[in-house]
């Protein structure tokens, strides 16, 4: 008797469920996304703002060795408004993320504090 890849039961209840809060999410499934949602928008967040102290320190190095050269100056003048761009749109698409939250009924879709609860324990 051949036995079907499809008849293997691949969990004991019967299904296959995943793993970590997203595998098997029940009843919440809307808080469970709506919490990984801030997460990752939360974690890309602080990684776009220590990028920008970076690049912000970076060009205040380069401002500063530049010396007389007008065309080290440019170069450090753009690194940071460049970095400042990247905030800005950072931070807009924050709003917007918020906003589209709001309007498709998901309260509370970027909650920062929540993340940083959650990196703290």
């Amino acid at each position: 008797m051949t036995k079907l890849l499809a008849d293997i039961n691949l969990a004991p209840s019967g299904g296959f469920t995943g793993f970590g809060p997203l595998g098997n999410p029940g009843n919440n499934a809307v808080g469970v996304f709506s919490k990984f949602l801030t997460s990752a928008i939360g974690l890309m967040t602080i990684i776009a703002i220590i990028w920008f102290v970076f690049v912000l320190i970076t060009g205040a190095i380069g401002m500063i060795s530049a010396g007389g050269d007008k065309q080290a100056l440019e170069g450090a003048r753009k690194k940071i408004s460049t970095g400042l761009i990247g905030l800005v749109i950072v931070i807009t698409a924050i709003f917007i993320v918020d906003l589209v939250g709001t309007l498709i009924g998901i309260p509370n879709i970027l909650n920062i504090s929540q993340l940083f609860n959650q990196i703290t324990k």
